[in-house]
């Protein structure tokens, strides 16, 4: 799949920005100061429990200094009650990427490449080399930031989206596979993005953007993010201004909808709890496609608890229901038909050490007011599905400089 122009023109414009900025080298006098402790960087975002590595550091001449981090990761899963298309046993490369990234300077930049899966629950599944042409090609994210001094900074190309609680990529969450909720939710999106810091404990973020990877600009999202301690409140938003009728497998008919988040955080220690609510609505719209809209309801509880010797234990718990009648003429379907709902409970044993961790998905997934032929099974009849999801991992960073 070919790379996007707006991604290829972010490239282009880094290149040059970097090509024309001096080189920078410490003073003297900081030659024998002790290197404080290498700390990771925040692109890409993970959750927890599991950590990332600081980069590896590299002089790359008049592009100034590179930091890159890498993962390979490998995904096997069993499931029941399988939909046609879809298969009872299934193993894949879930992730295969290097992250190169300037994270100082007036002009910095970051680049995501490599394959990809994107497991999420009560989905078929789809290996790496049919995810990265159906969805966001070989270069998922990349993206200029340009610090306006302190409290403002600009994101040109592709980026990570500002909705949901959970990220893209399997590695970024506290389980393998996403949730029920994460599939009413755009994961990538093209655009232009602002964030501002509001004070001491208060953050906000705008972007204009092509919501579900559309490539039309008629998305608007925006959060605000509230931190002090362990604590963290965000309120998130965002919804087509326009309409599309364009639809694809990375655009389904939901970049007609708006979507909101109310999402708590708390992290101390051992412990990450994150409750979240969301609620999206898909308008009725004929010239789109859309004869009878519906809208969803859903709530989240993610926790995870740090043990010793690099041993954690995250889990997920999700409801969620949409509205609409099978009755209705031209009902748009959200879940397992309209007016259906669903539960799914994930537990996530997690050990890692150093750069390699192993990880395991116990998942069951449930289904109510379901229409026949939308559920799971060879016939879509059957309320259940149960998986249980391995992923072996190695993330590399510092630890190949030494």
């Amino acid at each position: 799949m070919k790379v996007s122009l707006l991604a290829a023109a972010v490239l282009s414009l880094a290149t040059a920005a970097i090509a024309q900025a001096p080189a920078t080298t410490a003073p003297a006098d900081q030659a024998a100061a002790p290197a404080a402790a290498p700390a990771p960087l925040t692109t890409p975002a993970v959750t927890g429990p599991l950590a990332w590595l600081p980069p590896a550091n590299f002089d790359a001449g008049p592009f100034g200094k590179i930091s890159a981090n890498g993962i390979v990761t490998g995904v096997g899963r069993y499931q029941d009650n399988h939909i046609p298309g879809d298969d009872t046993g299934q193993a894949s490369l879930s992730n295969g990427q290097i992250f190169l990234q300037k994270a100082d300077g007036k002009v910095q930049y970051f680049i995501e490449v490599g394959a990809y899966t994107l497991p999420s629950l009560g989905a078929p599944f789809l290996p790496a080399d049919k995810t990265v042409s159906a969805t966001y090609g070989p270069v998922p994210v990349a993206f200029l930031k340009l610090p306006v001094g302190k409290t403002t900074q600009f994101l040109i190309g592709s980026l990570p989206t500002l909705i949901g609680a959970e990220y893209t990529f399997t590695f970024e969450n506290m389980n393998v596979e996403r949730g029920l909720l994460w599939n009413q939710e755009n994961a990538i999106n093209r655009g232009i993005q602002v964030n501002q810091t509001l004070g001491k404990y208060l953050t906000a973020s705008f972007s204009w953007n092509d919501g579900f990877y559309s490539n039309r600009y008629s998305w608007l999202s925006g959060s605000l993010t509230y931190v002090k301690g362990p604590h963290t409140l965000a309120f998130v938003a965002g919804g087509n201004a326009g309409k599309t009728a364009y639809q694809t497998f990375a655009t389904p008919v939901q970049n007609n909808s708006s979507i909101y988040n109310l999402i708590y955080t708390y992290s101390k220690g051992a412990w990450i709890i994150q409750p979240y609510y969301q609620y999206s609505n898909v308008p009725t719209n004929p010239s789109v496609g859309v004869f009878t809209g519906a809208n969803t309801n859903g709530g989240a509880l993610l926790v995870s608890h740090a043990f010793k010797h690099g041993l954690s234990l995250p889990g997920r718990v999700e409801y969620i229901t949409s509205s609409g009648r099978s009755s209705d003429e031209g009902a748009i379907n959200l879940l397992y038909g309209p007016g259906s709902n669903a539960t799914s409970v994930t537990l996530t044993p997690t050990f890692q050490k150093g750069g390699m961790y192993v990880r395991g998905d116990l998942s069951w997934t449930h289904t109510g007011s379901y229409v026949p032929g939308d559920a799971f099974g060879k016939n879509g009849t059957n309320a259940n599905q149960a998986r249980a999801v391995a992923e072996i991992g190695f993330i590399f960073g510092n630890n190949i400089e030494k």
